[in-house]
């Protein structure tokens, strides 16, 4: 039977968010920085709102804040002014400009009122850094927004100077938890860390007696100068490989070994990245701590098997979590039946063969460019006995009458999305608890008689 293909293309519930978005968050990361929006106010508005219900922290994004006579005339003046007064206010180390698709569209030249700022303030040389990337919505994901960012921030401030011992890493979207987490492995590994973007404090910091208009915390400018005489830098992405990146950046530049992995989740490829980490520092085995917390989530694997093997499954979200959450699934005996995203890299699918082949019988169905209404129509009849994902796949969930584990971001329906640990071995044994406990706790529920024990 032929497919008529449809006459037009809309997307209903997105399963992504905008790019300036992601290229806040990242700009976030570094010490003494306020991302600042060069596009309307309703742009920055939504943004904060989005970060600061996953994050449960306050947040400021500057905005140039046009109006309808900048869509004509251009928005130059508002971002001098803009500038002006971010500057004044909060006395920035750092301004990440992002621009929007207001400012894409009408063809904004950014640089151009950037030297013309530079040349018309009394002093230039008390001027903060400034870190311009271009983020319409319209061509890319927030993750697209976000990797353009450590790349503008790496073009920008990395230089070659004298050979250090600093490693690298490149993270990607994962939350302040998993950043702690992998400082921690690193530094076990005797290795001196350089991670980008940092926002494990300026995105999830202690109570304070008084505001702080930019919080302590970050990857410090002098750390990313550094960068470009790292003796390697390690960049989490299985769908990056035609991403001209922060990694490849280091790479081309200054020759820094790259080493482009896959987010740690899970045995297998956390062992990748314990395998370079080794290699790096010299060591002969992975520390004592790793070996034991590998050994416990092997035997909680074997106790929990009988309740998860051949269960479904559909994940969804940022493409290269997506991947290793089907890395995950698929040693841990659950079957994920779908896998989707709104990201359109076109590496998908085969980063997802990459990762289960030998280990599933069939592989899934793998959806890019997708959205919540395409989504929900393939999982009513795929029948899952789960779905994991972001807050936004609740009703979907709820329709179905399934477990919604939530991770990635954002998480805008329960506390705690920005300490969620995904990474390394504890952070897949958490996942494996909660996975467990979701699906016994679903049976029980449904028993007549109900029960106490396993």
């Amino acid at each position: 039977m032929s497919t008529i293909p449809p006459k037009y293309v809309s997307t209903t519930n997105a399963c992504k968010l905008c790019a300036p978005l992601g290229a806040s968050i990242a700009f976030k990361g570094v010490e003494g920085a306020v991302p600042f929006l060069h596009g309307s106010q309703g742009c920055a508005t939504y943004m904060r709102r989005y970060i600061i219900s996953h994050f449960n922290e306050p947040i400021d994004i500057a905005s140039s804040a046009l109006g309808e006579k900048n869509a004509i005339f251009g928005g130059g003046p508002n971002l001098k002014l803009g500038l002006t007064n971010v500057i004044k206010k909060y006395h920035p180390t750092l301004i990440g400009i992002a621009t929007t698709c207001l400012t894409e569209t009408i063809g904004d030249d950014v640089s151009r009122y950037l030297n013309e700022y530079a040349r018309e303030v009394n002093d230039p040389a008390l001027l903060p850094v400034i870190v311009q990337v271009s983020t319409p919505s319209y061509s890319g994901t927030h993750m697209d927004g976000f990797h353009a960012a450590i790349t503008g921030l790496l073009d920008s401030l990395a230089e070659k100077g004298t050979p250090n011992d600093t490693v690298t890493i490149l993270p990607g979207l994962v939350s302040p938890a998993d950043l702690r987490h992998l400082r921690e492995m690193m530094t076990d590994f005797s290795l001196a860390p350089v991670i980008l973007p940092d926002y494990s404090d300026t995105l999830d910091g202690p109570a304070l007696v008084s505001y702080q208009n930019i919080p302590d915390g970050g990857t410090t400018i002098d750390e990313i100068k550094k960068t470009g005489g790292s003796q390697a830098v390690i960049e989490f992405g299985r769908t990056l490989a035609d991403l001209h990146g922060g990694g490849e950046l280091l790479s081309t530049r200054f020759g820094v070994s790259r080493h482009c992995l896959g987010l740690p989740m899970g045995i297998r490829e956390t062992d990748a990245f314990v395998e370079v980490l080794t290699s790096l520092s010299g060591c002969a085995v992975m520390p004592a701590k790793y070996s034991a917390e590998r050994g416990r989530l092997i035997d909680s694997l074997v106790d929990g098997h009988k309740y998860i093997s051949g269960k479904r499954a559909v994940i969804y979200g940022e493409e290269d979590l997506v991947v290793g959450l089907a890395a995950f699934l698929s040693e841990i005996g659950i079957k994920p039946i779908l896998c989707a995203s709104g990201g359109k890299s076109g590496h998908l699918a085969e980063a997802i063969h990459a990762v289960t082949d030998g280990v599933l019988s069939e592989m899934p169905l793998v959806r890019e460019g997708t959205d919540f209404f395409e989504i929900a129509e393939e999982a009513t009849e795929l029948s899952p006995d789960i779905i994991i994902g972001h807050s936004k796949g609740y009703p979907l969930a709820r329709k179905l009458g399934i477990p919604l584990i939530r991770l990635g971001f954002p998480i805008h329906d329960r506390m705690g999305g920005q300490r969620i640990l995904h990474l390394g071995y504890r952070g897949a044994q958490r996942l494996f608890d909660e996975i467990v406990n979701a699906i016994i706790d679903q049976k029980q529920s449904a028993s007549p008689i109900g029960y106490s024990y396993m």
